[in-house]
């Protein structure tokens, strides 16, 4: 009698410890909800991912104090891809061995496109922090970018170009550069619904340092503005010379350059560039409800922890966490596909601006919440075009 009942009670833990193994979840079900992060902390694009970073922590930070994920702390798993593709598909592959419910991408675009193969074939929901068109068109299912993609930017800078009447403009952009030639490639594709001619298309490389060259392609071609697609240090360099160019048209430079790590280095030269940015950067700007209360939940503490305000790359990350914890609340699970099922079906504002996924729709950011705007006493400040266009959907 007494074996019977021992034997009894062993295959009831048994079936129960089988139980819970066919309804596990990555990270077991009341143990931490582990996610992974890509980003670049050494080489070329270490300044944004260092960022990128910053953000992220502080906004898992933010939802483990607040409680958690449907009950469970976030286990934050970093990997540096040192600013290398090859790099970015060794921590994927890595970060998939520790059993992640997701993973965010690498600011770097090259990285970003090297990796979304593997996110295809182990579909593992993957949130891009980088704007390359390529990921989202066509549409990878488990693949989401946070930041506006370069062919959204280029819609925003072409009707802001086009609200001035110009119509003559001269695009420059980094050849080498996957996020700089789908940017360029919007332009190019965009321009003439806007009834905008391009005059002057000068490509250069990354490794270019001295812009001369540009400069006369785009004064020889009477271009009334000039648009340049650049990251890194191109962008820098190019703005640094572009006073003393005496083009006499305004230059326009996009999301790569609205951050510090741009204002900082290019110093007085940059005054009076036109730099397009997401609505997070010039937060302070907007009228309040909403949107403003989404961008001071970023702001406030980033700026106490590090001394100056969350750049653009720094908006990217913890707009990412933000969108990925509202999915899997969403989706009630941290099974992959049901997380990727849930942020096809996401609407939630962040810092960057309010974001509607759909099936057919994994970019989720419409034009209207990127600013465009000028650089005063070394500080990004919304064109009047743009505070008007930006008071209507931040009164959404």
């Amino acid at each position: 009698m007494r074996r019977t009942a021992v034997t009894a009670a062993v295959l009831a833990v048994v079936l129960a410890t089988a139980a819970c193994g066919q309804d596990s979840e990555p990270g077991g079900d009341d143990g931490p909800l582990k996610v992974g992060q890509i980003v670049s902390l050494t080489g070329n694009y270490a300044p944004l991912g260092t960022e990128n970073e910053k953000s992220v922590k502080l906004a898992v930070e933010q939802v483990n104090a607040a409680g958690g994920v449907l009950g469970r702390q976030i286990e934050l798993l970093v990997r540096d891809d040192k600013s290398q593709p090859d790099q970015s598909v060794l921590a994927f592959n890595d970060l998939k061995g520790r059993d992640v419910a997701a993973v965010i991408g690498s600011p770097f675009s090259n990285s970003a496109l090297a990796t979304i193969p593997l996110v295809d074939r182990e579909k593992i929901p993957y949130v891009s922090l980088t704007p390359a068109d390529e990921q989202v068109d066509p549409v990878h299912p488990y693949v989401f970018v946070v930041p506006a993609t370069s062919g959204t930017y280029a819609d925003r800078i072409l009707q802001y170009l086009k609200a001035q009447n110009i119509s003559r403009v001269a695009v420059a952009y980094d050849g080498k550069s996957s996020y700089a030639r789908a940017g360029f490639n919007g332009t190019k594709a965009k321009a003439a619904g806007y009834g905008i001619t391009l005059t002057a298309t000068p490509e250069f490389q990354t490794t270019t340092t001295e812009f001369s060259a540009v400069f006369n392609q785009v004064r020889s071609s009477g271009a009334q503005a000039l648009v340049v697609w650049a990251t890194g240090p191109p962008g820098v360099a190019l703005a640094k010379q572009f006073p003393t160019a005496n083009l006499g048209v305004p230059v326009v430079f996009t999301g790569a350059q609205a951050s510090k790590l741009w204002l900082e280095p290019v110093g007085a030269a940059a005054e009076g560039a036109v730099v397009a940015s997401s609505i997070g950067v010039v937060g302070d700007s907007l009228p309040d409800g909403a949107q403003k209360k989404a961008i001071a939940e970023l702001a406030e503490p980033f700026e106490k922890q590090h001394g100056y305000p969350p750049p653009q790359f720094a908006q990217d990350g913890y707009s990412g966490v933000k969108l990925l914890v509202a999915a899997i609340e969403k989706a009630g699970s941290t099974e992959p596909e049901k997380i990727q099922a849930a942020l096809e079906g996401l609407t939630a504002t962040t810092p960057n601006g309010t974001y509607t996924y759909s099936a057919t729709d994994h970019a989720g950011l419409k034009a209207d919440y990127i600013s465009i705007n000028t650089v005063k006493g070394g500080a990004l400040v919304p064109t009047e075009w743009s505070a008007e266009q930006l008071a209507t959907v931040a009164g959404r």
